[in-house]
Formats: C-alpha cells, structure tokens, sequence
C-alpha cells in the first residue's frame, strides 16, 4: 500500500509585510504519516515561521500547503481553529501557558476544548513521566522555565494529536532532562503514529529524528 502523506508544502513563498525580501521562497517538503522529521538552522531564518504555516496560523503569499489532507490556508478563521484543535499539538517556544490555569488545567485543556472528558490520574501520569508528579495545582508563575517547558510538551501530547509541532523542544531543559523528554516523545510517537515536525537548533534533538532538513537561503535542503 502506498505511504500516507502528512504534510505537503510544494514552492511556498512567505515574506513579512513591507519586507524587501521574502523569508522562505521555493520552499518544499513532504512528511509522510508517522513520520518524525526535524529541521535545523540557526536563530532567523524562518524555523517558527515554517510550522506557523503548517499549523495554519501564517499564510504564505503563494504555494499550496496541504496537512492531514485539508489545505489549511483556505479555511476560514473558525474552521482553522477548530481542526488545529482536532488534529494538532504545538510546543511553542515561549510556552503559553494560561496563567490563571493550574498546571494540570493547562495540560488537560485540549481535552476540555475538544469536549472529551478525562481523569485526574490520566494527567497526572502524563505529568508523572515528565517529571512533574506533585505540581499538578501549581500555577504558571510558580514554575521555573524547564518545568513550564515541560507542561507545554504535555499539553501537546494529552490528546494524542495527529500531527505534533514543537519549537525548541528542549531549549530550556538541562541534558538529562532533555533526555527523558525526547525518550517519552519518541515513546509517544511510537504508540499513536503521530507525525512530528521539530525545529531547532541542537543536533541531539535533531538525532532523534528519522530524516533531518536545514533551513538555509530561504529553502529546505535533506541532511544526512
């Protein structure tokens, strides 16, 4: 049987408003179902924006962006909002976090918006393997950066998206803590065949990946 594709971006064009050059340009990829893929490059050249247009959350001024089979850049605001909901989790890089949320309220929140009902014990098991046990009614100004990194890579994998997006997945976490995430990411991917795209810029994350792309001159080019 021929191999689902997940996400397929094909001669994508992006610039900033009153930009005098675009960021990305002529840029392409295909991620097939299942797939972990992860995209390197320094700070600037368009690692956020790349998943913003994955996500649906930045449209590209040409080129055609179709994930999980729908072309997202098409559906209008709701319709957007309601199939990220769906289908997706996003680690983003500064957290965004609901601060008048407990942890765990933040972690359990695709569920609640999805209208699925859960159990305490299924969060707290969720918080327990990232190393969280007991923090579950603290709230995010109680948290130092590496634990609200953490929560936000929960709140992303609570519902067992179909797609997972992630940002500098482990920017603020110390080495053995970013071991034992990527080792429950891989876990997680492994049990419900999530497609995941990660951009960074650490090689120990991008290791982790089954194929690996840098981002330079405005395009994707395939890394060994």
């Amino acid at each position: 049987m021929p191999t689902e594709t997940a996400v397929h971006l094909e001669d994508v064009r992006y610039a900033y408003p009153g930009a005098e050059r675009p960021l990305l340009e002529g840029l392409s990829l295909e991620l097939a179902a299942g797939e972990f893929a992860a995209v390197l490059g320094p700070s600037g050249v368009g690692k956020s924006t790349l998943l913003n247009l994955v996500a649906g959350l930045a449209l590209p001024a040409s080129g055609r962006i179709e994930v999980l089979g729908t072309e997202v850049a098409a559906l209008d605001e709701a319709a957007a909002a309601e199939w990220r909901r769906r289908n997706l989790g996003f680690v983003f890089q500064q957290f965004h976090l609901l601060p008048h949320l407990t942890l765990a309220e933040n972690v359990a929140l695709p569920l609640a918006l999805n209208g699925r009902r859960w159990t305490d014990e299924e969060v707290a098991d969720l918080l327990g393997r990232l190393g969280l046990a007991g923090h579950a009614d603290r709230y995010p100004r109680q948290l130092s950066g590496g634990q609200a990194q953490r929560a936000a890579i929960a709140r992303a994998l609570i519902h067992r998206p179909r797609l997972l997006l992630a940002d500098e997945l482990t920017g603020n976490l110390d080495e053995e803590t970013a071991e034992s995430v990527l080792d429950l990411l891989a876990e997680v991917v492994a049990e419900s065949g999530a497609t995941t795209l990660v951009v960074t810029h650490a090689p120990e994350v991008a290791a982790r990946a089954h194929t690996r792309y840098r981002l330079a001159h405005h395009r994707l080019q395939p890394e060994a």
